[in-house]
């Protein structure tokens, strides 16, 4: 097969411990999945069906430990917000799971950053337009690399954490989510048709807040890589 331009490298994310890559084919994430962030974002999650937006597949930025990734701010905003998240790799394809079975489909966890233009986000909510703007955009959703269920085991709790310049900002655990892993697999796979390549980012713990060039987020899951990224101007 031939291209009429010059087609672009596949994103990818790291696997932990294997010389192969995860190749990324769409990202999918779950809003307000922690009750006191939805709280801290003015609803109430936990009486709401989970809800779900998506970013690009370039949008990653993986990050292999102890490097530390550099995320360049970006254009357009005043107020970049960090969200640390469990993401879900999939595995194998399937629509309209049923929880019980959901977690067979997973391929692995990883470390992520849902970052957000929170200005462009709230301009958009306010006029009841999609999310778009605020939350894909270049290099919106760094990574760490992939650990396989089948080394890890499937994650339902443990402490999930982000710093930043050494400063605790967000702190919850696992087990705090509305919404947890296979549910959410459920409800996602009832509108979309999971597939292997496919990455799904949990929801963040309270604690959200704008970074500035210069600063260093430090993000943990128990289990699993840390992710480590600089804000650079």
């Amino acid at each position: 097969m031939t291209f009429a331009i010059a087609s672009w490298p596949q994103p990818a994310v790291p696997i932990h411990g294997s010389a192969d890559t995860f190749p990324v084919r769409h990202i999918y994430c779950v809003g307000r999945n922690y009750a006191e962030h939805a709280k801290e974002m003015g609803g109430d999650a936990s009486k709401e069906p989970p809800f779900f937006f998506t970013k690009a597949a370039d949008a990653i930025l993986p990050v292999v430990p102890p490097a530390v990734g550099r995320m360049k701010y970006p254009q357009a905003t005043a107020d970049l917000h960090h969200e640390i998240e469990l993401v879900v790799a999939i595995g194998r394809a399937g629509a309209s799971l049923d929880a019980a079975r959901a977690l067979d489909y997973v391929y692995g966890y990883a470390t992520g950053l849902d970052m957000t233009r929170r200005d462009l986000q709230n301009a958009m909510r306010e006029k009841k337009r999609p999310w778009d703007l605020g939350k894909s955009f270049a290099q919106a959703a760094p990574i760490a690399p992939i650990h396989r269920a089948a080394d890890v085991g499937h994650l339902a709790r443990g402490a999930i954490r982000l710093a930043v310049n050494g400063t605790l900002r967000q702190q919850g655990d696992l087990a705090d989510m509305i919404w947890d892993v296979p549910h959410t697999l459920a409800f996602l796979s009832k509108y979309y048709e999971l597939l292997p390549g496919d990455l799904v980012f949990t929801g963040t713990p309270a604690g959200v807040a704008a970074v500035v060039p210069g600063d260093r987020l430090e993000g943990s899951i128990a289990g699993l890589s840390p992710l480590a990224v600089e804000i650079a101007a």
